[in-house]
C-alpha cells in the first residue's frame, strides 16, 4: 500500500473523533428487472459492521444495479434491504443515512471545493459556520484542506474524486458506496487514491461496498469480494480464497490471470500435460478446459539431452510469443504445440527469446475446470 502522507490525528479532527462501529449491511433475495430482462436473480449478500466489500465482475453483471438497489436509486422488484438490522427498502435515498462516490465526479461548478464538501451538511439543515468547519476537517483526510477556495474546472481528475470523497464521508454517514469511483483516473493517480480510501476506510471504520470491474483494485483494498455474473453472485470470499479456489470456473478466470488449457477429467482430478492434478469441484468426465495460473506453470529451455528433458517431467512444448519484464518477475507467453497460448510467470534471470522452442511442465496443485470448447 503506498503511503504518501500521514491523516490528521484523531483529535484534531471532528470526522476522526465522531467516529463509530460499522453498521451491518444486508440484501435479501434482491430480484431486479428492467422491461423483460432480468438483471438481478436473488442476490444475497450480508456485509459486517466496518467490513470493505467489493462487487466484482464484468460490464452488465449487475453490480451497479445492486448497488443502486442498496442507495434506493433502484426498487427492488422482490427481496429486502437491510441496514443495521432494519429494513430499509421503501425508505428514500436521502433518509438511508449512506455516502455515494461516482465514477463521473458530480461536482457542482458553481461552487467552491468546500462548498460543494459542505452541500449535504448544510441539506441538513446544518448552519454555515459549523458546516465549513466539518468541510474543512473531510477535506483534511483527503489532503485538500488547502484547495478549499478553489472551484472544480481548477482541479485535476484525481482532485476533484477526493473532493467528492470527502462530500460523502463529511455527513458521517453508516454506509459508504462506491460505484467505479477510479476508472476515470490515470493509472498512477488510480493507484494512490485506491489505497488512500482504503485508508480513510479503516481509520474511520465505516462499512463501504465498491463497485468495480478492476481485478487488481479489489483484491488490493477488499476484505472480501462477491465475483458476479449474469446477475448473480458466482462466489464471495476473501481475495486469498478467490484466487486460490475458486468454486466456479467463471471466478478462475476473472480473477487473476488463467491460461485455458486443454485436460481430461476423471472423477476429484483432471490430468494435464500428463501430469494429475486435484479438480476443484465437481462435474462431468471426459475432455475438459483447465485454467492455470501463470506462477504454477514452469518453463525449461530445450536442450539437445533427451534425458533431461525426460527428467523434467510430464509436460508439453511450444515455442516464445512474447516475454515481459515486470520488475520482480517475467511474465511470458507460450504458444503450445497444440496451439494453446499459456501465461508463465517465472525469474527475471530467467530470458527467452521470440520463436525460442521450449518446454511446459505443471506445478501439481489443485486447478478449476470448465467444459471444453
Amino acid at each position: 500500500m503506498t503511503i504518501d502522507r500521514a491523516l490528521p490525528r484523531t483529535a484534531d479532527n471532528m470526522l476522526l473523533t465522531g467516529a463509530a462501529a460499522g453498521t451491518r449491511v444486508q440484501l435479501q433475495g434482491i430480484e431486479k428487472s428492467f422491461g423483460g430482462t432480468r438483471v438481478l436473480h436473488g442476490v444475497d449478500l450480508d456485509i459486517a459492521p466496518g467490513e470493505f466489500v467489493s462487487l466484482l465482475g464484468p460490464s452488465g453483471c449487475g453490480k451497479t444495479t445492486a448497488l443502486r438497489v442498496l442507495a434506493g436509486l433502484e426498487s427492488a422488484d422482490s427481496g429486502a434491504v437491510l441496514l443495521g438490522g432494519r429494513d430499509v427498502s421503501r425508505v428514500p435515498t436521502q433518509r438511508r443515512d449512506i455516502g455515494m462516490v461516482f465514477q463521473s465526479y458530480s461536482l457542482f461548478p458553481h461552487l467552491s471545493v468546500a462548498d460543494n464538501t459542505a452541500f449535504g451538511l448544510r441539506r441538513r439543515g446544518i448552519h454555515r459556520g459549523p458546516a465549513a468547519r466539518r468541510a474543512l476537517d473531510a477535506l483534511e483526510l483527503v489532503g485538500l484542506a488547502h484547495l478549499a477556495d478553489r472551484y472544480p474546472h481548477q482541479l485535476s481528475g484525481g482532485q476533484q474524486q477526493r473532493v467528492a470523497l470527502a462530500r460523502a464521508l463529511v455527513t458521517e454517514p453508516r454506509v459508504l458506496l462506491l460505484d467505479e469511483p477510479l476508472s476515470a483516473l490515470d493509472a498512477r493517480v488510480r493507484v494512490q487514491l485506491r489505497d488512500e480510501i482504503r485508508r480513510l476506510q479503516l481509520r474511520l471504520g465505516i462499512t463501504t461496498v465498491f463497485v468495480t470491474h478492476d481485478q487488481e483494485e479489489a483484491l488490493a483494498v477488499s476484505d472480501r469480494i462477491a465475483v458476479m455474473d449474469a446477475g448473480r453472485i458466482e462466489q464471495i470470499g476473501t481475495p486469498e480464497e478467490l484466487y486460490l479456489s475458486p468454486r466456479t470456473p467463471v471466478v478462475a478466470a476473472f480473477v487473476g490471470l488463467s491460461s485455458a488449457v486443454p485436460a481430461v477429467a476423471s472423477g476429484t482430478s483432471v490430468v494435464v500435460w500428463g501430469t494429475p492434478l486435484p479438480r476443484l469441484g465437481s462435474g462431468d468426465d471426459g475432455a475438459v478446459t483447465a485454467l492455470l495460473r501463470p506462477e504454477n506453470v514452469r518453463l525449461h529451455a530445450m536442450t539437445t539431452d533427451a534425458s533431461a528433458d525426460v527428467a523434467a517431467g510430464p509436460g508439453t512444448t511450444g515455442r516464445i510469443e512474447e516475454s515481459t519484464f515486470l520488475g520482480s518477475f517475467r511474465r511470458t507467453v507460450v504458444r503450445t504445440d497444440d496451439g494453446a497460448i499459456v501465461h508463465v510467470q517465472h525469474d527475471v534471470a530467467d530470458r527467452y527469446e521470440y520463436g525460442q522452442p521450449v518446454r511446459l511442465t505443471v506445478v501439481p496443485v489443485a486447478v478449476a475446470v470448465r467444459p471444453a470448447a
